[in-house]
C-alpha cells in the first residue's frame, strides 16, 4: 500500500468508507435500517442511512453538527462544503473527486463512491470519519450500527493502490513531461483503459491529456498554453463500460517556460544543399508554427505560413539567400499569441542552377507537355525573361518556343518538329547575366492531332458549352458532330473555319449523346475522339440546409458529445468539422435530378443507408474543368450520417495515427491532415480556428 501521511483534527470527512461488513447485495435498503452512534450518543434522522454497492452512505448534515463542523450546500455547483477550525473540504455529488485544504494547501484524493443525492438529502460514504481526520469508525453486523468515535486517532491514506509516480505533489509544470502510474498490486481487476485528466481547481472538470490500454509505460504530456494554472493532475482506470474504477490525484502548477528551438541547423552552419529539412523542438503543444528567415545583408525577409508543428518544413536556400541568414521557429497558441525563438545564424553558400522541367531525358513526345523553370524546383535565383528553345539535332537550328518574363509554356509539337531534338530554357537574372540549362534530348513524333475542349466524357451538360478543340497543326475548317446514341442519328452542329462554337441544348433534347470534332488539313480528315455525354434540360436541385444556421450547433452538438462520451472523440474536433464541410449545415447535397435530401453532413461518396443520391464533382478533359455526376451516401437521418463519418475515423486502418491523439483538438485536427483526409494544407488551421472562435472545447471538458 503506497501511503501518503498527513494528520488532520477531529472533524468530519465524509468521503468513501471501505466497510467492514460482508455485504453483497446491490440493495439500497436492508432488512432493518442502520442506526449511527457518535461518541456513544445514537443519533437519529429523518433518513436512515443505507448500504448500496456494498458501502454504506450517512447523511452528511446530521453527522457534521454532532462534531460540530459546518455543512454548506452549492447548488450551482451541487457540491458541499465542510469546514471546521482546522480544515475544509469540498465533495461534489456525483464526483469521485474530494478536495482537502489546509494552510492554504490543497490536497486530492479518489474516492471508489463519489457523494450522492437521496429524498433531498446529501449521503456521503462514511470512511471520512476514519480516514481523515482522526476519527474512528467501526462496523457491528450483527446490530447493523455504525460507531463513530472521535477520541481515536487515524491517517489518510488512499484508497486505491495507485500513484502518479511521475510527479510529485505540488510540481510546478514547466514542459514537457512523462507521466507514469505504479501498480503495486497490478492494474485494477476489469481495467482496459489509463486516461491522464488535467482538471481545473474550483470545478474538477477539465480534459484529457493522455490515454492508452498499455498500463505498464509512460506516457508523453505536452502541455499546451492553454493549460496554464492551478490544476489537478489525475490518472484513472477505467473498465470497458468507461466505468472508473481506479486513480490517483495531485496538485500541479502548469507554468509554461517556452522552450523553441529549430533542429538539424546550429549556430554558424554554412549551407550548401539545395533543401534543408528544419524541424520544430518544443516543450508545449501549439496551434501551429511559422518559420521566418531573415538576411541581415540586403534585408530579405521571408515566413512561411502556418505549418504542421510535428512535420518537416523544407527551407530551399537561393542565390540571393547567400551569405548571413537568421533562423527561428514562432509558435503560436489557439488564441494567435506568438512565442518567437531565438535565431540560429547560418550562412548561405549555394550554387547556381538552373534546370528545364517538364520534360526528361529520352522522352518520346506523341502530344503536348509543360515546359516550365519554376523559382525553387528548377532554378535557385531570380530572372527577368525566360526563352524556350528547341534546337534540331540534325541541323543545328535553333528555334524559339516562346519568350516570357516568367512562368511555363504547353508545347504541342506538330509535323514540322518532328525527329530527334533538344530543349532548353534560357534566362536573364535581375543583373541582365544570361544562363542556360543543360539541353534535354527528346524524340518527337509530331503525328498531326485534334483534342476537343467544351464537353468531357460522362458530363451531364444542362446548359451552353464552348465547344474548341487544341491542335498541332493548321487546320482548314472544323466540324462538331452530335450523335444521339439512342437512335444512331448524327447531325452537324457546326461546320466552319473558326474552332470555337457555342452548343446550346434545346428543351426536348434529353438523353445519351456522343460529340467529336472532325478537322481538314492538307486534304486529309483528322478527327478527335468521341465523348459520350449526356444532355439533360429538366429541372435540377441544388444543396439545402439541414437546419437554420441558428440552430445547427445545437443539432451537432448534442450528437459530438454523445459520439466523445462513447468514443473518446473530441466533440469539439467533431462540431467543427461538420462547421467546416457543411457551411453550418447551409449546403448539404440532394440529388440533383429527384431532389432527394441526403442528410450527408460529410460528402461521403457512396452507398449509405437510404442509398445514393447524384452530385457534381469536378473532373478535367484536355485542360478544361468540367462537373460529372458522382454518388454520395444518402441516409434517413443526421445521425446516421453522423455515425457513418465516426466509423470511417474509428476503423480504417489509415487513421490510426488520428486515433491516438483523437481526444484533443488540436492534436487531432493536424493528425487527420497527415491521414490525408483533406488536401487543403490549411485543413488543420481552420478547424483549429473554428474550435477556438466558437469556444467548441467546452464540449471537451471531463470530470471524475
Amino acid at each position: 500500500m503506497i501511503k501518503k501521511h498527513f494528520k488532520w483534527p477531529i472533524f468530519v470527512v465524509l468521503l468513501l468508507i471501505i466497510t467492514m461488513i460482508q455485504y453483497s447485495s446491490s440493495q439500497v435498503f436492508a432488512d432493518s435500517p442502520i442506526k449511527i452512534v457518535i461518541d456513544g450518543k445514537k443519533v437519529s434522522s429523518d433518513v436512515d442511512p443505507f448500504i448500496k454497492n456494498d458501502r454504506t452512505l450517512v447523511p452528511v448534515r446530521i453527522i457534521a453538527e454532532e462534531l460540530n463542523s459546518n455543512v454548506e450546500w452549492d447548488e450551482d455547483m451541487r457540491a458541499v462544503y465542510i469546514s471546521n477550525d482546522y480544515v475544509n473540504i469540498v465533495l461534489r455529488i456525483d464526483s469521485n473527486l474530494a478536495e482537502y485544504t489546509r494552510d492554504n494547501e490543497s490536497r486530492y484524493i479518489l474516492l471508489d463512491v463519489p457523494p450522492q443525492i437521496y429524498e433531498d438529502r446529501t449521503f456521503l460514504p462514511i470512511r471520512a470519519v476514519s480516514n481523515a481526520l482522526g476519527v474512528g469508525i467501526e462496523w457491528d453486523g450483527d446490530k447493523r450500527i455504525v460507531y463513530v468515535d472521535s477520541s481515536e486517532k487515524s491517517e489518510v491514506t488512499p484508497f486505491f493502490d495507485v500513484e502518479i509516480s511521475s510527479v510529485k505533489e505540488g510540481q510546478t509544470i514547466t514542459g514537457t513531461i512523462d507521466l507514469y502510474t505504479e501498480l503495486p498490486n497490478g492494474a485494477p481487476e476489469g481495467a482496459r483503459e489509463i486516461k491522464y485528466l488535467l482538471l481545473d481547481r474550483g470545478s474538477n472538470k477539465g480534459f484529457v491529456i493522455a490515454k492508452g490500454t498499455d498500463f505498464t509505460k509512460s506516457y508523453e504530456w505536452v502541455p499546451a498554453m492553454e493549460d496554464e494554472g492551478s490544476k489537478i493532475l489525475v490518472a484513472a482506470f477505467y473498465d470497458d463500460q468507461d466505468k472508473f474504477l481506479a486513480g490517483d490525484a495531485k496538485a500541479v502548477t502548469v507554468n509554461i517556460e517556452p522552450e523553441i528551438l529549430v533542429k538539424d541547423i546550429s549556430e554558424g552552419q554554412v549551407i550548401t544543399e539545395d533543401s534543408v529539412p528544419l524541424r520544430a523542438d518544443l516543450n508545449f503543444s501549439p496551434a501551429y508554427v511559422k518559420y521566418e528567415m531573415i538576411n541581415p545583408d540586403n534585408g530579405a525577409y521571408y515566413i512561411s505560413p502556418g505549418v504542421d508543428p510535428e512535420q518537416v518544413f523544407t527551407m530551399i536556400p537561393v542565390m540571393e539567400d547567400n551569405g548571413r541568414m537568421s533562423v527561428r521557429v514562432i509558435a503560436y497558441d489557439t488564441k494567435g499569441n506568438a512565442y518567437e525563438g531565438d535565431y540560429v545564424n547560418i550562412n548561405i553558400d549555394v550554387d547556381r542552377y538552373l534546370y528545364l522541367g517538364g520534360v526528361s531525358q529520352g522522352q518520346t513526345i506523341d502530344g503536348s507537355v509543360t515546359l516550365s523553370s519554376h523559382y525553387y524546383n528548377h532554378r535557385n535565383f531570380a530572372v527577368t525573361e525566360m526563352e524556350y528553345i528547341m534546337v534540331d539535332n540534325n541541323t543545328g537550328v535553333e528555334t524559339l518556343l516562346h519568350k516570357t518574363s516568367v512562368g511555363s509554356y504547353t508545347w504541342f509539337p506538330g509535323p514540322d518538329h518532328a525527329g530527334r531534338k533538344s530543349l532548353y530554357v534560357r534566362v536573364k537574372d535581375t543583373e541582365g547575366n544570361i544562363h542556360e540549362s543543360s539541353p534535354v534530348t527528346v524524340n518527337v513524333v509530331g503525328s498531326p492531332k485534334l483534342l476537343l475542349q467544351g464537353i468531357g466524357p460522362g458530363q451531364v451538360l444542362s446548359t451552353s458549352a464552348d465547344l474548341n478543340v487544341r491542335t498541332n497543326i493548321s487546320l482548314d475548317s472544323i466540324k462538331y458532330i452530335l450523335t444521339n446514341k439512342e437512335t444512331g442519328q448524327s447531325k452537324v452542329l457546326y461546320e466552319g473555319e473558326n474552332t470555337q462554337y457555342t452548343f446550346t441544348p434545346a428543351s426536348g433534347d434529353d438523353g445519351s449523346y456522343s460529340i467529336r470534332g472532325e478537322g481538314t488539313y492538307k486534304g486529309n480528315t483528322i478527327v478527335t475522339e468521341e465523348v459520350n455525354f449526356t444532355i439533360y434540360t429538366g429541372t435540377l436541385y441544388s444543396a439545402r440546409p439541414i437546419i437554420e444556421k441558428e440552430l445547427f450547433m445545437d443539432l451537432v452538438s448534442e450528437l459530438a458529445v454523445e459520439t466523445k462520451e462513447r468514443t473518446g472523440m473530441s466533440a469539439a474536433l467533431q462540431v467543427a468539422q461538420a462547421i467546416l464541410e457543411t457551411g453550418w449545415g447551409q449546403s448539404v447535397p440532394v440529388d440533383k435530378y429527384t431532389g432527394q435530401f441526403s442528410y450527408n453532413l460529410f460528402g461521403i461518396k457512396g452507398e449509405g443507408t437510404r442509398g445514393s443520391v447524384i452530385s457534381n464533382t469536378w473532373e478535367e478533359y484536355n485542360g478544361v474543368a468540367f462537373r460529372v455526376d458522382d454518388y454520395f451516401r444518402a441516409y434517413d437521418n443526421e445521425k446516421e450520417s453522423w455515425q457513418d463519418h465516426k466509423d470511417l475515423l474509428l476503423l480504417r486502418e489509415r487513421y490510426a495515427p488520428f486515433r491516438e491523439v483523437m481526444y484533443d483538438s488540436t492534436k487531432g485536427a493536424w493528425a487527420l491532415r497527415r491521414c490525408g483526409y483533406a488536401t487543403d494544407s490549411q485543413y488543420a488551421i481552420k478547424l483549429i480556428d473554428i474550435v477556438n472562435r466558437y469556444d467548441l472545447r467546452e464540449l471537451d471538458r471531463v470530470n471524475i
